[in-house]
């Protein structure tokens, strides 16, 4: 067996600047995803725990943490009193979470957004875990420091899925929804970062302006603009038409 990739390389060119992936059937069967690098290939499962291992018989170590979170639940009355997650462990989860990180970027790549909200949701509550059980705020930060990230792009994934539907609506909410989460959590970590200068933030900000000015007018924004319109050029007879159109129209028009 040859451990060289060179042909797979010479095949697949790196293009800096650009994010090379694909998807494609393994020789398992499996679905996977690979991502071009400068010095080669990451290459990882498109569901499940990426790298496809089973750490400790558990479809992750997320699931083997909860497994004995669940565990000391019932031996403790549905107490989780005493329970915590040391700095090694919490290290390790922070490993693992890289790797759906990894994914769900490739996913947003690939346009699949309900991958990435699948994925951006299975780390944002790992790092909810980390912040109840971690042994101190600062054992909980090395996961928490990333929420910020992972709230957005799974807003940006769950909005852009709703656009897709035309629902601009629905989609605005959804973004101005990402943003006051990300608020809170800004209120509840309290750095040396105020809210409004996060990275993250602006970029939703920014984003929901872009939507709001590209999203279509409603019957009645088109009339009440053509009302404005007609008042301005001082012609009565077009506004009176346009009220009786006003009027005629159902409230949820």
């Amino acid at each position: 067996m040859s451990f060289d990739i060179s042909h797979i390389l010479e095949q697949w060119d790196y293009q800096p600047g650009q994010v090379a992936v694909r998807r494609f059937a393994g020789k398992d069967g499996v679905e996977k995803i690979q991502l071009r690098l400068d010095l080669g290939v990451l290459q990882m499962n498109s569901e499940g725990r990426p790298d496809g291992k089973r750490p400790l018989g558990h479809a992750s170590l997320y699931d083997y943490y909860q497994s004995r979170l669940y565990k000391h639940l019932v031996a403790n009355g549905g107490n989780d009193t005493g329970f915590k997650i040391k700095a090694e462990d919490c290290a390790k989860l922070q490993f693992e979470a890289l790797q759906y990180y990894q994914r769900h970027n490739c996913l947003w790549q690939l346009e699949d957004y309900a991958g990435v909200m699948r994925d951006t949701e299975r780390n944002i509550a790992v790092c909810e875990f980390a912040q109840k059980h971690a042994e101190s705020e600062d054992l909980s930060w090395t996961l928490q420091q990333f929420k910020p990230q992972l709230l957005m792009m799974h807003t940006r994934a769950r909005a852009t899925q709703t656009l897709r539907g035309n629902d601009y609506p629905a989609a605005i909410q959804q973004i101005e929804e990402g943003i006051e989460h990300i608020r809170e959590f800004h209120r509840e970590n309290a750095r040396n970062e105020p809210a409004e200068q996060n990275a993250e933030l602006i970029s939703l900000k920014n984003w929901l302006e872009e939507v709001r000015a590209h999203r279509p007018l409603t019957e009645r924004e088109k009339l009440e603009r053509d009302l404005n319109d007609a008042v301005s050029n001082e012609d009565y007879e077009k506004a009176a038409q346009v009220r009786d159109a006003l009027r005629n129209l159902k409230p949820t028009e």
